[in-house]
């Protein structure tokens, strides 16, 4: 995590998800951490306080977190998250975005919900426009728990759905990232020394168990994020993904885990490569450029790298940073709310 705002900042932007709240001003300082909706839902406003202290002059939000099992309905998800962030802001102004572009009032917010519901994608695709390399050109925007696809052509953005049952409907959307991913929802069995063993249906191991093993997520001792409880390391990964296969850790080796690890990464990318043709089915057209964004750098890589022609592609975590790359929807609300981004 990066350290929090200086109480002089002069605007917040926020990303509230459903699992992470991220941050960003627009002038380089980002913060990310986990936050788990579904669990912590009562907590939300006092995070946000604890986010945004010193009066900014403006906080604005995006959000995706209505969706969390703790809510009813997505009315009431907005309902409580824009309650929560303007008890958090303190007499700040607060302004929610949309998917139509524009950031309005708290009360516009609750009158409309299904305006602000699921709308950080449009954001960050506002700012992919800008560095669109080709005129037919896909934004793939990969994080913890989605994959968000936005076609652009001609650097326009061209959905062919905005709201998320329609999205992933389209492929634009698409239920699977890096870390919060169950291992079952990705794969029916797993190698094992020569065998197919078939994995249990319960959650004893994420896609993040995968891609640490892969050594495409950093270790973090610290981080006790993961399916078990336990640390996000290397070792306690391989007796998550042992546990799969209900085996025991000492009859599965660190090798049998790359193994099992490079199986679930190969479903992943086909997964999210079946959603990529139906995209293109949509718009008619296949993608010529891409740009990628979030902390799936190793994933973008193995799309692209199954694509029936290469892509010219620019990164974002190349472009600005990969801290940048990680928040891009709450940067990108950041400059639109500046006035930088159009």
């Amino acid at each position: 995590m990066i350290t929090r705002p200086l109480p002089s900042a002069d605007l917040v932007a926020l990303d509230i998800g459903g699992a992470n709240i991220k941050a960003a001003d627009g002038r380089g300082w980002t913060h990310s951490e986990p936050f788990a909706m579904w669990r912590d839902w009562q907590r939300l406003s006092a995070v946000l306080a604890r986010l945004i202290t010193g009066s900014p002059g403006r906080i604005v939000a995006t959000m995706t977190g209505e969706i969390a099992d703790c809510f009813p309905s997505r009315r009431a998800g907005v309902d409580h998250i824009v309650a929560a962030l303007s008890t958090a802001a303190s007499g700040s102004p607060v302004g929610i975005y949309a998917t139509d572009g524009r950031i309005v009032s708290p009360a516009e917010a609750i009158a409309n919900p299904l305006a602000v519901a699921a709308s950080n994608w449009h954001a960050v695709a506002r700012l992919a426009a800008t560095l669109a390399p080709t005129p037919r050109t896909v934004l793939i925007d990969i994080g913890s728990t989605t994959v968000d696809m936005i076609p652009i052509q001609d650097g326009r953005l061209a959905p062919l759905a905005t709201d998320d049952v329609g999205r992933m409907t389209s492929g634009e959307l698409v239920y699977t990232g890096v870390e919060r991913t169950p291992v079952a929802a990705l794969v029916r069995s797993l190698p094992h020394r020569g065998i197919h063993r078939p994995v249990a249906s319960e959650l004893f191991a994420r896609s993040q168990d995968a891609w640490l093993i892969l050594g495409e997520l950093p270790e973090d001792p610290a981080c006790t994020d993961t399916a078990d409880g336990g640390p996000a390391t290397r070792d306690a990964a391989r007796v998550r993904l042992a546990r799969m296969m209900l085996l025991d850790p000492e009859s599965f080796s660190m090798g049998d885990a790359r193994a099992a690890a490079e199986w679930i990464a190969t479903a992943q990318t086909r997964q999210i490569g079946r959603a990529m043709r139906s995209l293109a089915r949509g718009t008619g057209w296949h993608p010529t450029g891409s740009v990628i964004s979030g902390h799936g750098r190793h994933l973008a890589d193995r799309i692209l790298a199954r694509m029936p022609h290469a892509l010219l592609t620019i990164r974002l975590q190349d472009h600005f940073s990969p801290t940048v790359s990680r928040v891009a929807p709450a940067y990108a609300l950041a400059l639109i709310a500046r006035g930088v981004l159009s």
